[in-house]
């Protein structure tokens, strides 16, 4: 198999996976008054976990041992990637807009180059920087509806310091990937779902008063459904895999197409209109994944 088939692969699986995450963000604002978010968080770990058991026994039988030997690694991606990365993202969107949480989360692919170059001291090449300079302004078009003005009308508080938290976190993660232990993917999903939900369960035991007060109505039951299945067992799948086949700087830069993707979710669900910046946004954006896929090297030796 050549390496370009597995190339184009690991971007398709990223661009379902994008998609599944601009709706994760999207179920976790509209919910926020519904679901406490450390009880979403729990909820939605718990029941990705129980959901891939059946497929996963058999692998993770055999990857104990490894899982046993990698436990620090393991047990590092769990609590940052899997655990906090959405319990601050849940929390935050409690607080802030939708706007300002796409805007935190542009900085994620720079945030990448960086912890890979603290962690690993990978040298990012000319081309890739340029890719992720133009995807990032890509998604700046989008958010500021090319209007400096909303752009400086933006304002930071408790909301967005807790999803800046969560964009280090997956920024980290991102990096780290590279030191899970060899073992089968859905074996490592278990055992860092198994840590998130672990991770949550006290802080959504502490929301006891506001589960009390939940309306089971069907809205949020499919709430919990999706981001459960989708942006968890399927997203997280995918990600892990693509990370795997083309590098954590190129994977991480496809978090640019979220908000792209959140605005187009927003026009399908919400009747939204869209506009041309949103054509040029997404020419920017796709312009510069493509800069970093076609034109990426192999690091400089440190």
């Amino acid at each position: 198999m050549t390496k370009q088939p597995n190339t184009a692969r690991a971007y398709a699986m990223l661009a379902f996976v994008m998609l599944f995450w601009a709706g994760n963000s999207i179920v976790g604002r509209a919910v926020r008054d519904d679901i406490p978010p450390f009880t979403l968080a729990f909820v939605r770990w718990a029941v990705a976990l129980l959901i891939l058991l059946p497929f996963a026994w058999a692998d993770l039988r055999r990857d104990l041992p490894a899982l046993r030997a990698g436990w620090k690694p393991v047990l590092l991606l769990g609590l940052v990637g899997v655990a906090g990365f959405n319990g601050f993202l849940y929390w935050g969107l409690g607080y802030t807009t939708a706007t300002n949480g796409l805007l935190l989360q542009a900085a994620i692919p720079a945030l990448v180059l960086g912890f890979n170059a603290i962690f690993f001291r990978d040298r990012a090449g000319p081309w890739q920087i340029a890719g992720v300079i133009l995807s990032t302004a890509g998604v700046l078009l989008v958010i500021v509806r090319a209007d400096l003005h909303v752009l400086a009308g933006l304002r930071l508080g408790y909301g967005d310091l807790l999803i800046s938290c969560g964009v280090l976190a997956w920024a980290c993660y991102t990096s780290l990937l590279r030191i899970r232990p060899a073992v089968r993917p859905f074996s490592f999903l278990v055992a860092t779902f198994l840590i998130a939900a672990l991770a949550m369960l006290p802080l959504s035991i502490g929301e006891a008063e506001r589960i009390a007060a939940i309306d089971w109505r069907p809205g949020v039951v499919l709430a919990f459904a999706y981001v459960a299945i989708f942006p968890s067992v399927i997203a997280y799948f995918l990600f892990n895999s693509a990370v795997d086949a083309i590098g954590a700087a190129r994977a991480g830069q496809t978090i640019s197409l979220m908000p792209l993707f959140g605005a187009g979710l927003a026009a399908a669900l919400l009747g939204e209109p869209l506009h041309s910046y949103h054509l040029v946004g997404m020419g920017l954006i796709l312009a510069g994944i493509l800069i970093a896929a076609l034109l990426h090297r192999a690091p400089a030796a440190p």
